[in-house]
């Protein structure tokens, strides 16, 4: 199964979850859910890059604090990401994440994702061997 990304329902904000080969796939793909939220990612081509990085030695606090961090560079920066390239070695992620300065009329955002919630927050390997990532947004 290769990476993928969905939503799902939760009152009246919304669940993210990526799916990966690895925990730093399932990481790359629930960041890719979360912009989903905001514009659909093809609208975003992707010409500039900025990196992330974040520290937690608990699996879920450091998804949590890279998804809290993408959204901070989201609203610092006024870019939307289409991309993201995930590294995670030990308690450390490195990240890169691939996006354009926010074009109202281009990219035609749909809502604003605030943060990351602790609700729902999960990372564990599924049976089949691949890695899931997920948490709900507030919207």
């Amino acid at each position: 199964m290769s990476g993928h990304w969905e939503h799902y329902e939760h009152q009246a904000d919304i669940g993210i979850r990526g799916v990966g080969g690895t925990q730093a796939e399932a990481f790359e793909q629930v960041a890719l859910a979360m912009m989903a939220v905001m514009v659909e990612p093809g609208r975003v081509k992707g010409g500039d890059v900025i990196e992330i990085r974040c520290c937690d030695p608990d699996p879920e606090m450091l998804l949590a604090d890279w998804l809290n961090a993408v959204l901070c560079e989201v609203s610092a920066r006024k870019m939307l990401f289409s991309r993201f390239q995930v590294v995670i070695e030990g308690n450390v992620l490195r990240g890169r994440a691939w996006g354009d300065r926010i074009d109202s009329g281009q990219h035609q955002p749909v809502v604003e994702v605030k943060g990351a919630s602790y609700c729902g927050l999960r990372v564990r390997t599924l049976e089949d061997g691949n890695w899931m990532a997920q948490c709900v947004v507030d919207v």
